[in-house]
Order: structure tokens, then sequence, then C-alpha cells
């Protein structure tokens, strides 16, 4: 296995081959009937996602479920492929009856997971999240769930124990947290304990992951890997609803398929790991107020993607720029209130010098980073490096 390999992909690759041993994974031909209750993944000799809920033994809810995730399309008009998906829970929560599926979706390789609650005698659809990061759902091992009652989470049997926000234990029912209390528009970090199983041979002491919050609007799945913790950090204090707006970073690249853009589906610069972020320095802007400028990071299934962060120094709200995809020289718009500005980052070397059109005033100039006022036109700066000289256009937003 080659090293560097992030925990959310390597797993899949350890489980993978022990399904393989056993002759069993969730690709394996079945009848197009109704739905398996559980899943068949195996890690060792353990079941990783078995039967949960008090309705899971319901023959009559899981044909119900079934027709229900039938009938379901993605977003791009394709639907699941029912002998690879699975019913991960199926009871009542406050009383009501809910459902929880992995969906595998081939014709986009991905994985969804569909909520559902019961009308009458029958189930709908009424939440769809599609799972950022490429490979099954079903080798994560915290998967959220959004009730009347606030957010729980369904956990594997993997799962020891689970710490919510401000680290408080959360009681675990039949694969089932508890109510927590996660807010709308912020980030709250969760923390699984991994017992010692034949993939994990020393179990995994701290599995951490951030919600992004219950504003974070379907299909766009709100956990976020942040495995050493920098993502927690990096958060702390911006509202992440306007993070996931369509100006904001993670939610301002919208998803292609074929020549069209898909508002419907998950943007392309949504995260799913690796969140970081580094001061650019102090600058002065929107009437000379003081202002930490930051660059943010992220993972995702399209790459790497950065944006910039103003933090007034005075306490008022950040404001952040839609996403960029990394490249060596950044461009970023960003709304100051007074005086939007552009700002250019790149990593300074030797050799390396910025370019910019006759007669640009330079707000800030220092090495590795230029900013400028919000051009009236479109207009190319370049950075160019002892091989190679990079352009980048900004336009009037």
């Amino acid at each position: 296995m080659t090293p560097g390999l992030r925990y959310g992909r390597a797993l899949p690759v350890l489980l993978s081959a022990l399904l393989a041993g056993t002759a069993c994974g969730p690709v394996a031909e079945r009848k197009p009937q109704d739905l398996r209750v559980g899943y068949d993944s195996l890690d060792g000799s353990l079941t990783v996602w078995p039967p949960r809920g008090d309705l899971s033994g319901d023959a009559a809810a899981t044909s119900a479920v079934t027709a229900a995730v039938r009938g379901w399309r993605s977003p791009a008009d394709d639907r699941a492929h029912l002998p690879s998906s699975g019913i991960l829970f199926s009871g009542r929560v406050d009383g009501a009856p809910v459902a929880l599926v992995a969906a595998d979706v081939p014709g986009e390789s991905a994985s969804w997971l569909l909520q559902l609650t019961r009308e009458g005698d029958r189930y709908e659809v009424t939440r769809a999240t599609e799972y950022t990061d490429p490979g099954y759902l079903v080798y994560s091992d915290v998967l959220p769930v959004q009730t009347a009652g606030g957010r729980r989470y369904l956990v594997s049997a993997r799962v020891q124990t689970l710490l919510g926000p401000r680290d408080r234990t959360l009681t675990i029912a039949d694969g089932l947290s508890a109510p927590v209390d996660v807010p709308s528009c912020a980030a709250v970090t969760v923390t699984a304990t991994l017992r010692t199983t034949e993939s994990l041979p020393r179990g995994r002491a701290a599995d951490r992951l951030l919600d992004l919050g219950t504003g974070t609007v379907d299909p766009r799945y709100p956990l976020v890997r942040d495995e050493s913790g920098t993502g927690r950090r990096a958060l702390t204090g911006l509202d992440t609803c306007v993070l996931a707006g369509d100006q904001g970073p993670f939610g301002s690249i919208p998803r292609r398929i074929g020549d069209r853009d898909a508002p419907r589906s998950v943007p392309t610069s949504w995260p799913m790991a690796k969140l970081t972020v580094r001061s650019l320095g102090e600058v002065a802007l929107g009437g000379g107020k003081a202002a930490e400028l930051q660059q943010l990071s992220w993972d995702t299934d399209a790459g790497a993607m950065t944006a910039v962060i103003y933090r007034p120094a005075d306490g008022s709200a950040p404001v952040v720029s839609p996403a960029d995809r990394a490249t060596p020289l950044q461009a970023y718009q960003l709304p100051v209130p007074g005086e939007p500005v552009a700002v250019l980052t790149w990593r300074p070397t030797r050799d390396s010098s910025l370019s910019v059109p006759p007669g640009t005033p330079m707000l800030v100039e220092r090495p590795g980073l230029a900013v400028i006022p919000t051009p009236s036109r479109s207009q190319t700066y370049s950075l160019a490096n002892s091989d190679k000289t990079h352009y980048r256009s900004i336009s009037p937003r």
C-alpha cells in the first residue's frame, strides 16, 4: 500500500481484501428483490454493519423501504443498484419509523445515505446526501442522521465510544446515538474510538470528524474527516452556512455533468478532508481596519481547493472568498465591505516574480502576497519562475 494514503481511502483497500478472502462483498450478485438488512462487509470476523433497529426483522417494513429506494433518483437521474445497497437501520426513532439506507449509485460511482420516514403504509426518502469520499459509504464508521429531536449518529460495530461536541460521551443504543446539540451554522467535532479489528490491529483512539452543522442542505454530506484537528482550528468562528453558500469557499464551484453545470448536485468544491489554514499576515483594508488574512485549504474528490479569509481584529464577521483550485498562482476575489479586492498568493522562491498590468495599484505587496482593488475589467497576472510562467485572470463578478 502506498505510504501516506489517508485513512478514508486506505481502509476500503484493507476491507476489500478481507471481503475477497471471505468470498462476500458489497457487489456480490444477488437476486433483484428486497434490500438486504444490514450489510455483508466484514472486518475479519466482525460484521461491520449488522441489522439495527426494532423493525429490522419486519418483512413488510423492508419491502416498503425497498420500494421507496427503487423509486428514488439522484439529482443526475441515476438510480440505486439494490443488490449492492443495504438498510443499515430500520426502527422507531422518537416514536416514528425511520430507515437509513446505504445506496450504491453506479452511474455516478457514488454512495448515498438515504433517510426514509413512513407515511401510512409507505416509506419515502426525506433526506439524501452524497458521500463525498470516493469509496463505499459502508466503510465509514459514523454516519449523520437528522431527526426532529436533533442530530444523531449511526455508528458501525467497530465504534467503541463516541464523543460529541465538548468531548461529551454519547449514549449509543442499537447503533444510534442519543440526540446531539449540533448548531445550524457552526462546525463541531465528533470523535470515535475504534476497537481492535483485523484491519485495525491497534484500534484507533481518536477518529475525528467535523460536523459542519445541521444547516447543511442535501445533497451535501455534513461530515468532514479531521484526523489532526486542524479543521476544527481552521473553522473556529466561521459561519458554515456562509462557507457553503454559492459564493462561499465550499459551494462556489458547481459540479459539471457532461457539458452542463449541475446545481442540484454536490459542488465540486465541497470538502471531504484535510482542512487547514495558514496566516498570510496582517492587512489593513476597508477604511484602514486591521485584519488577519488567512488561506484556507481542503481536499475534495476533485483535488485540493483553497480560499482566503479576512478576519477583522475588531471582532466583525469574517469575510471569505469563493474557492480556487490549488495552482502555483492563486487568485481570489474578496468582497471586503466598502473595498472589494483581489488577492494573489504564491509560494515565493528566489527566482519567482509577479507581474501585474501597468498602472495597477498595489494595496499590499510582499513576498507571496499581493492585494489589489477588484479590477473593473478582466485582467491577467503572471508568476514567473526559473522554469515556467503561470498566468491567472480575474474578471469582475
